[in-house]
């Protein structure tokens, strides 16, 4: 058996492959790529090492059955996901119209997806086959695995394990989750209670557990709605040994305690796995998989985040513990890439969801005990928090120096008030003369302290500050460099007066924002439950919330005072407030 084929996603291949049967068939709303930044191939590698047999049905046809029939059917499980993307986030934009592109589509093209595809591939595979156990997983899943406030309808829906069916859900970070489970059913020992990182409806109650809210209950009371999210909150930063529970009607969903983080040689053994780092030849002609081009050549460095931002649901994915993989680990995979002919020498990215968060850590993450805090950064660092940039500046330059490698930048987001302040100057100096295109990318996300305070967001002085030092880097090295930093509109507790206040910031920084985000309440985020709620979670206090198009819309038209079709709306909103 050639080690080098592809996951199989046809008869022919299966056969190829010398299977006579799959074990798991992964049913995936994006099109294959055989690339560690995309889950579904990370899940089926790490399977096929433990020598279970995966193929993968990706982007079957939703409208028959015929696709979903292709591989035949699993000896141990169909495991179905929406892919790198909640299928509606990937679908349609903030005002719920559909988007003319799909990156993870052949050729960018749109509509070779369902919306809530997890629940349409899930109702499908129950049609064919009702005794194989069904397993649901990725970001999709996972973030809806409770009741949730649901933007799109506009409405409190009930947790997808029901609507899909499913028998197994599970969340976060799914590698290890999913080996005990295809391990269990293999042994024929399947025992639901034992399997961290998992949910699952039952009939009875564990003899141990936290009771949360009712669906029923949530349905009628907003205020115990912004309740329940911060006791999941609080319940998830304890990671406690029991499940917490919800009922519906005569059955409970049991949601079982998170798994324990990845280990740094766990993490190496995930990032070795035999990826093909391409998409399979079948799309070739179709113009293949636009989402691998921006991360051919990038590398991830760890999971987690401990920022905590309010509108970001990391924190209940991948969780607030940074996992690191090690030094090596990461330089066998630049060496690797430099063997690419494809390659042109230069690294797109080595980072995570917050780039100089690689190797740093909380004392209480080495604690049986758990910090209650859920932003580890706020205004000001917290003094158990090691912010060394030490482990990330050697891997780059380790990296740099790794032949027909001409330069290592870094694509994702680097929070600037992570930088020690004794240190800062040195460790900017490093990035923007060897990291750097030009722009740094950067995310304050707004300047108003109300609003920052609701998003969980540094001060404007440390974006001030910040600004200058890099001002001051950039002059020393003599660099041609800019700041390109992201914005809001419309968040929770933002109003046309607080976007105003931005507005003539920006203006007086002499800086055209483009950069900008309309707010989307995606499930289980702080920012949602204020959103639905009109209420702050964390302290109970009500907010102002921009729901209606129009008040969105005219949050942005704000943002884009410069363009000519705003300028009047502009000057009649200043005079409104009295301000210049």
């Amino acid at each position: 058996m050639n080690k080098n084929q592809y996951i199989p996603i046809s008869p022919l291949e299966i056969k190829e492959k010398g299977y006579n049967e799959l074990d798991v068939i992964i049913i995936s709303a994006d099109a294959y790529v055989d690339h560690p930044s995309f889950g579904t191939a990370i899940i089926a590698r790490y399977l096929e090492k433990y020598d279970f047999k995966v193929g993968i049905i990706a982007q079957p046809d939703w409208r028959n059955k015929t696709d979903f029939l292709k591989l035949g059917k699993p000896r141990l499980c169909y495991a179905v996901t929406a892919g790198n993307m909640d299928s509606l986030v990937g679908n349609r934009t903030g005002t719920k119209k559909r988007r003319k592109t799909d990156a993870y589509s052949p050729g960018g093209k749109p509509g070779c997806r369902p919306d809530r595809a997890v629940i349409v591939y899930c109702n499908i595979v129950r049609q064919i086959s009702k005794d194989i156990p069904l397993v649901i997983g990725g970001i999709e899943a996972s973030l809806r695995r409770l009741a949730h406030y649901d933007y799109w309808t506009d409405s409190l829906r009930r947790s997808i394990l029901l609507d899909s069916k499913a028998d197994i859900l599970v969340y976060g970070m799914g590698e290890k989750t999913m080996l005990n489970i295809v391990t269990q059913l293999k042994n024929k020992s399947l025992d639901l209670t034992s399997l961290p990182g998992i949910a699952y409806m039952s009939s009875t109650l564990p003899a141990v557990c936290e009771k949360f809210p009712s669906y029923n209950d949530l349905t009628d009371d907003k205020i115990l709605y912004a309740k329940a999210h911060k006791q999941f909150a609080t319940y998830y930063l304890k990671r406690p040994s029991h499940p917490i529970v919800q009922q519906y009607q005569n059955r409970w969903l049991i949601h079982n305690h998170p798994g324990a983080p990845l280990t740094t040689k766990e993490m190496d053994e995930i990032y070795a796995l035999p990826f093909i780092r391409k998409y399979h030849p079948v799309y070739k002609k179709s113009g293949g998989i636009p989402a691998l081009e921006t991360v051919k050549f990038s590398i991830t460095s760890h999971r987690g985040c401990f920022g905590g931002c309010s509108f970001c649901a990391l924190f209940l994915h991948q969780g607030h513990i940074i996992q690191s993989r090690s030094e090596q680990s990461i330089l066998n995979e630049v060496r690797l890439i430099a063997k690419d002919p494809a390659f042109k020498g230069y690294i797109t990215d080595i980072g995570g969801p917050t780039a100089n968060m690689y190797g740093l850590s909380c004392v209480f993450h080495k604690k049986s005990t758990h910090c209650l805090k859920r932003d580890c950064l706020g205004t000001e660092p917290c003094p158990n928090l090691n912010n060394d940039h030490t482990k990330y500046l050697t891997v780059l330059k380790k990296a740099s120096q790794i032949p027909k490698v001409k330069k290592i930048f870094i694509s994702t987001g680097i929070r600037y008030d992570l930088f020690p302040d004794n240190k800062a100057f040195d460790i900017l100096s490093k990035i923007c003369e060897n990291h750097i295109s030009g722009q740094m990318k950067i995310a304050p996300e707004h300047i108003v302290a109300e609003v920052l305070r609701l998003m969980k967001k540094p001060s404007k002085e440390k974006y001030l500050n910040f600004l200058n030092l890099f001002k001051r880097v950039t002059y020393k090295l003599k660099l041609k460099q800019f700041v390109i930093p992201y914005f809001i509109s419309a968040h929770p507790g933002c109003t046309e007066k607080h976007m105003l206040e931005l507005a003539l910031f920006l203006r007086k920084q002499n800086f055209i924002p483009d950069q900008i985000q309309d707010f989307l309440p995606t499930p289980m985020t702080a920012s949602t439950c204020m959103y639905y709620t009109g209420i702050n979670p964390d302290s109970g206090e009500k907010i102002y919330v921009a729901r209606s198009d129009k008040e969105k819309q005219t949050q942005r038209k704000i943002l884009h005072f410069h363009k000519p079709q705003n300028r009047a709306l502009f000057k009649k909103l200043l005079d409104k407030y009295g301000m210049k």
